[in-house]
């Protein structure tokens, strides 16, 4: 399950970057941006992915022990989207030792 979870979000990672350079060389994130607002499911599909950024955040404030950290990684996600997130992912599961499951990767690592 670990080993899986590892190459999905390395694929993510790699995904994302990779199609985050591509469109950037293709627009910039500033050139047309008006675009997205002005059609509702522009609009819609914002509301979804940050929806869902927060979504995820909130376990990551559940996981995290520092102010700082928990901050660091809200601006992260809301900056990056799933960039963090999939790095987020790939950094608690090579935490994770050998024998662990779900429930420790879950789990904050003094309660797995």
């Amino acid at each position: 399950m670990i080993v899986t979870l590892r190459i999905l979000f390395s694929a993510i990672l790699a995904v994302m970057i990779g199609s985050t350079i591509w469109a950037s060389m293709q627009l910039s994130i500033f050139d047309g941006g008006g675009d997205v607002i002005r059609n509702p499911w522009g609009v819609m599909t914002l509301l979804d992915a940050y929806f869902g950024f927060l979504t995820f955040y909130v376990w990551v404030a559940y996981k995290e022990r520092t102010m700082l950290s928990r901050v660091l990684w809200l601006i992260a996600i809301l900056g990056l989207g799933n960039i963090a997130m999939a790095a987020y992912m790939l950094l608690e599961l090579s935490r994770l030792p050998r024998e662990a499951g779900p429930k420790d990767l879950l789990l904050r690592r003094d309660q797995a």
